[in-house]
C-alpha cells in the first residue's frame, strides 16, 4: 500500500496527474471516499496527466463521461447507480478494453471491476488535507511508487 497526503486541491490534482500519465487502455482506477473527499479533483488530475484538455466534471447524473485522447478516458460516477446491472446497461463494459477508466464510488460496483484495478481510498484529514491509500494487484503500483519517490 502507498499512502500519500495532500494539503490542497492542487496537490490532489498533481497526485492524479502522476497516476494519469501511466494509464493505458484496460487500466481501471477505483476510487472510494465520502462526498467531498476529493474523488473528482483526483480524477481531474488523472485526466490532465493523460493529456485530456477538457475540464472534467463528475458524471453524477449521466453516470459515464467519455473523453477523447491518445488513450481514451472514461469517468464513471456510481453514486446514483442502484445496481451493477444498471451500470452494465449504461455500457460500462464496452469501455474496458479500449479506454482507461476511473470509477468514483467504486465499492458500489466492485464485482464489475477487473482484479487488476488500482484502488484508491480517500480520507479527509481536515477541511483541506486528504490521505490517499493506494493499493491493488496491478503493475501500476510499482510504477506509481517509483514516480512518487522522485517527486
Amino acid at each position: 500500500m502507498i499512502v500519500v497526503r495532500t494539503k490542497s486541491v492542487e496537490e490532489t490534482e498533481k497526485l492524479g496527474s502522476i497516476i494519469g500519465k501511466f494509464l493505458r487502455p484496460k487500466d481501471v482506477v477505483a476510487l472510494v471516499g465520502d462526498l467531498g473527499a476529493g474523488k473528482t479533483a483526483l480524477t481531474r488530475g488523472i485526466a490532465k496527466g493523460m493529456g485530456i484538455k477538457e475540464y472534467v466534471v463528475s458524471p453524477t447524473f449521466t453516470i459515464i463521461n467519455f473523453y477523447k485522447g491518445v488513450v481514451p478516458f472514461v469517468h464513471v460516477d456510481a453514486y446514483r447507480v442502484e445496481s451493477e446491472e444498471e451500470l452494465e446497461e449504461a455500457g460500462f463494459s464496452d469501455f474496458l478494453d479500449e479506454c482507461a477508466v476511473v470509477v468514483e464510488w467504486a465499492d458500489k460496483v466492485k464485482n464489475l471491476l477487473p482484479d487488476s484495478s488500482l484502488w484508491i481510498d480517500i480520507y479527509p484529514v481536515d477541511t483541506i488535507e486528504r490521505e490517499f491509500r493506494i493499493y491493488g494487484k496491478t503493475p501500476l503500483m510499482s510504477i506509481i511508487q517509483k514516480e512518487l519517490m522522485q517527486n
